[in-house]
């Protein structure tokens, strides 16, 4: 992966991050604990799936 595509993609997690991160945590505590566990376990797959759909074009 290049310099490039790394820092691509930590500044859009970053983003990401910072942007939503109160709102997200509000509406996780509203929803419950277990409901806040699969939305993190299913971003993480995305973000998983986002990196290596990026590995395979470079």
């Amino acid at each position: 992966m290049t310099k490039l595509k790394t820092s691509y993609l930590i500044a859009l997690f970053a983003a990401i991050s910072f942007l939503s991160s109160c709102e997200l945590a509000k509406g996780l505590f509203k929803a419950g604990y277990y409901v806040g566990i699969i939305v993190v376990v299913v971003i993480l797959i995305v973000i998983f799936w986002i990196v290596s759909a990026f590995r395979k074009k470079g």
